[in-house]
């Protein structure tokens, strides 16, 4: 079985300072972390389609970890209350998905991820963990249990097995405790070594082996290090055994019933209540790999305030098509530029954009007609249509940088660029991972792409 479990608060976290806090509803509340989580998960969902999946939380208690060392965490400044109430809306959501959500007292959420790694290994099952805490990398062992690092916002993660996690820390999952304990921890408050850094703690375990060996040969160190060593040796000792996670933390679940039980009708509900008016669509989608059966669930209902549904007498009218015409000359070049106050345009190369020669743009003249003109490369070099380029020329588009880079070696710097819809989608939604224009197009308006034509004619495009 395919699983996958989250460290609930990480997420929550690392949404709640990467987007603003001013994402407000008409009520007043911040909905930032629950966006951004929501977002983060459906597409995990989406990319992954793990057959299970777990969230898990820590609680407000202190665990046993706070008793062992008065320190542990203690430099901590107590979060924003507007994160604190997020969680508690994080966690409803979750429920009304149907997706299994845990905590237990005297534990961290990291405790009941290990427990939960334990069983599938145990069991023969694939466990990827999604988190931003390096405790986790511990877990990691080959070929079941592997780490979704989330290394900062919402939508960079990197996908460590062993030899993955050898390579970031030089050193083996199952060493990382003790490889942790000698650098320090300054997010647990937990100190290492002095003047011992990340390479320096990775050398001495991969020679000694272990943290006991190291204490045990410190006279073989410099004289410096050596004294380091004899005087930390305790506490150093103390904190790796804080630093390894517990395999067997109260999950009183049954991982392999972990597949999500949405009732949709109220996932729907919160959503608009959230006032996220993409994320219903998206949901549904990230269901989709789930045997679960939506058909009372309304899915074209569920879409309808988000983007159009269409039948199939309305099929034609829901995909986007172009008439195109090839501007001949350099006026007719022109024309097509001044056709709108701001012109709507699109690129191509003969291969990679940005990096290959430049072909063309094609410009829309008129959109309610959808009439597109083509304007060739000899043509944007024709003098008048440089100097008009150079001039005020006002242009919108999607993924404008590499066409700034093709035209500024034509010797065209264009300078008043009014819209780049890539950059707009990403502010929209920057968990997001397609950012290709018809993805966006479809995701926001319910159109489609037409097919293009293999050559280029002028006539319609379909």
């Amino acid at each position: 079985m395919k699983l996958m479990v989250l460290d609930g608060n990480s997420l929550a976290y690392r949404a709640f300072f990467a987007l603003p806090t001013d994402m407000v509803t008409a009520s007043g509340q911040v909905t930032n972390s629950v966006y951004g989580f929501t977002s983060m998960l459906l597409t995990l969902l989406r990319d992954h389609k793990p057959e299970g999946i777990i969230v898990v939380f820590d609680r407000k208690e202190k665990t046993f970890r706070h008793e062992a060392a008065p320190e542990y965490k203690a430099q901590r400044e107590a979060q924003p209350d507007i994160l604190y109430q997020q969680l508690d809306l994080i966690r409803e959501l979750l429920n009304a998905m149907g997706i299994v959500a845990i905590d237990a007292a005297g534990f961290e959420g990291d405790d009941l991820i290990a427990t939960i790694a334990e069983r599938a290994q145990q069991s023969g099952d694939d466990l990827i963990i999604v988190t931003g805490d390096r405790d986790n990398y511990q877990l990691v062992s080959d070929p079941h249990i592997r780490v979704l690092y989330n290394k900062r916002g919402v939508s960079d993660y990197a996908l460590y097995d062993e030899a993955g996690i050898f390579e970031r820390t030089g050193v083996t999952p199952k060493q990382y405790a003790d490889y942790a304990a000698l650098r320090g921890d300054p997010s647990d408050n937990l100190d290492g070594v002095p003047g011992v850094g990340e390479k320096t703690a990775a050398k001495l375990i991969v020679k000694y082996l272990t943290l006991e060996n190291i204490f045990d040969h410190a006279d073989e160190q410099t004289p410096k290090l050596k004294q380091a060593l004899i005087e930390n040796r305790e506490r150093v000792t103390r904190n790796a055994k804080l630093m390894v996670l517990r395999r067997d933390a109260p999950v009183e679940i049954d991982i392999h019933e972990s597949m999500p039980k949405p009732r949709v009708d109220d996932v729907k509900k919160m959503f608009a209540t959230f006032e996220f008016r993409t994320m219903n669509a998206r949901f549904l989608e990230a269901l989709k790999h789930f045997p679960i059966d939506l058909s009372q669930a309304g899915i074209s209902d569920a879409n309808s305030a988000e983007s159009p549904v269409v039948n199939s007498d309305e099929q034609s009218a829901s995909v986007l098509s172009a008439v195109v015409s090839i501007c001949k000359d350099a006026n007719s070049a022109l024309a097509a530029l001044k056709s709108n106050t701001v012109s709507d345009i699109a690129a191509a190369w003969v291969g990679d954009p940005g990096r290959s020669e430049l072909l063309g743009i094609a410009v829309v003249t008129d959109k309610k007609t959808h009439a597109v003109s083509w304007i060739t490369k000899s043509l944007l070099t024709e003098s008048s249509v440089k100097k008009f380029l150079l001039a005020n020329w006002q242009f919108r588009g999607h993924n404008i940088k590499p066409l700034l880079r093709s035209l500024l070696l034509l010797g065209i710097d264009l300078k008043h660029m009014k819209l780049d819809t890539a950059i707009a989608a990403y502010l929209l939604d920057p968990s997001e991972s397609r950012y290709e224009i018809s993805q966006v197009v479809e995701r926001y308006t319910g159109l489609l792409f037409g097919s293009v034509a293999t050559s280029t004619q002028e006539g319609q495009l379909s």
